[in-house]
């Protein structure tokens, strides 16, 4: 799954790109924004792999913008100017949609993308993690962790058998380490283990027979899950 965000300062485009993510199966459009300034906290809270920029945008263009993120995700540029087409490549963007765009062309592009990470991912990756337990670094298996909860400045990793550890992170960096195909944020608060979910409802999924609540912002996420688990 190809988790992405749209910046465009116009909302018809926003829309567009959301109509035609729907209809990808791959892709999980987790947010949109009408402009850059708006999706940085985003981009720093959430690790994502595939954001659909718009170029021509005011106050900071998209390529002036990618040219910013010291860590940036795949770009797919989105523009109704093909002018920018070069500059737009030179940046190794993974492709570039001149507007107005039709399905067949939008996913071509988020193939390429799904292309790129899978052979991305196909590379041997640890299943485990070290945490940092005060003077100590435990090692913890990822089948291991139930959900992962912030604490002021500190994550509580939540494991089996009743056990948890404390770690001083943020949960950005918490997302850094863990895989977005096994873990999910669903709450400014909590990333949970997909596999570990018992149960949901609505606002809420049980893990460990605890509640753990659904952020306003990340329906789109629990919908997605729904999705993966076949949830109608």
């Amino acid at each position: 799954m190809i988790k992405a965000i749209a910046i465009d300062d116009e909302p018809y485009a926003l829309e567009v790109v959301k109509m035609l993510s729907e209809k990808v199966p791959f892709v999980s459009l987790e947010a949109t924004f009408t402009n850059c300034f708006d999706a940085i906290p985003y981009i720093q809270e959430h690790k994502i792999d595939l954001i659909f920029l718009d170029i021509n945008m005011p106050d900071i263009s998209g390529i002036e913008f990618v040219n910013t993120l010291p860590k940036c995700p795949m770009v797919i540029f989105t523009t109704a100017y093909s002018e920018y087409a070069v500059k737009g490549f030179e940046l190794d963007a993974i492709d570039y949609l001149l507007k107005p765009f039709s399905l067949a062309r939008f996913t071509k592009a988020c193939n390429k993308a799904f292309d790129i990470k899978k052979n991305f991912s196909t590379q041997k990756e640890p299943d485990f993690i070290f945490l940092k337990t005060g003077y100590e670094e435990e090692k913890v298996r990822l089948d291991e962790i139930y959900y992962v909860e912030a604490e002021g400045n500190y994550m509580t990793y939540w494991l089996g058998n009743n056990k948890k550890l404390l770690a001083r992170q943020t949960i950005s960096e918490v997302l850094e380490m863990l895989p977005t195909d096994q873990f999910s944020r669903i709450h400014r608060s909590f990333v949970v283990a997909n596999s570990k979910i018992e149960k949901f409802s609505r606002n809420s999924v049980w893990i460990l027979e605890n509640e753990i609540p659904v952020g306003n912002t990340y329906e789109p996420v629990l919908k997605n899950l729904r999705r993966i688990f076949k949830i109608d």
